[in-house]
């Protein structure tokens, strides 16, 4: 079942081929491994989507590319799942990242706003920095452990159902 679901939302290679910010991965692409739909690839691919998804850089897509074909895991599952923060999850989730940070480190959250300009910019992070990228780097790690062991755990759900369901058929009826 993962297998079929997750197939059915995967994009084109050639159309990834094509994608303006994964050209600089273009000789890698043609890896098969890459494509390959698998429980290992699959969860792979999952955990590094989901551990670049809360790392705060722009090019969050390029990084999970180079990961997937580092690791060899599913490039079209990592990129996609970096979309998880995308400009309406975003503040939600990096305020959430920044709150847990600070209570961990014992400080109090304190009320700021981005800034447009790289100064600005520059100030805020001076001041909630630390606690920022502490929950970011525990929430990157926690869901990506998460993603990771669900769909390992999913996969051989459904691995034992397709097993059991097939030993159902082909046992014969006892009158």
């Amino acid at each position: 079942m993962p297998k079929e679901m997750i197939k059915r939302w995967m994009p084109d290679p050639s159309k990834l081929r094509q994608h303006k910010q994964l050209r600089i991965f273009a000789r890698w692409l043609g890896e098969p491994n890459l494509w390959h739909l698998n429980r290992r690839s699959a969860a792979g691919a999952f955990a590094i989507g989901l551990f670049i998804a809360w790392v705060p850089v722009p090019f969050q897509m390029v990084l999970a590319a180079g990961m997937a074909i580092l690791c060899r895991v599913n490039l079209p599952i990592s990129v996609a799942l970096v979309w998880i923060t995308n400009p309406l999850t975003m503040p939600p989730m990096f305020y959430a990242a920044y709150y847990l940070g600070a209570h961990l480190l014992g400080l109090p959250a304190v009320d700021f706003e981005l800034p447009v300009n790289w100064d600005g910019l520059r100030s805020v992070m001076a001041t909630i920095g630390e606690p920022f990228l502490l929950g970011c780097a525990l929430m990157a790690l926690c869901s990506s452990l998460v993603g990771y062991l669900s769909i390992r755990l999913l996969w051989r759900y459904s691995v034992v159902r397709k097993m059991a369901a097939r030993r159902q058929r082909t046992i014969p009826r006892q009158p």
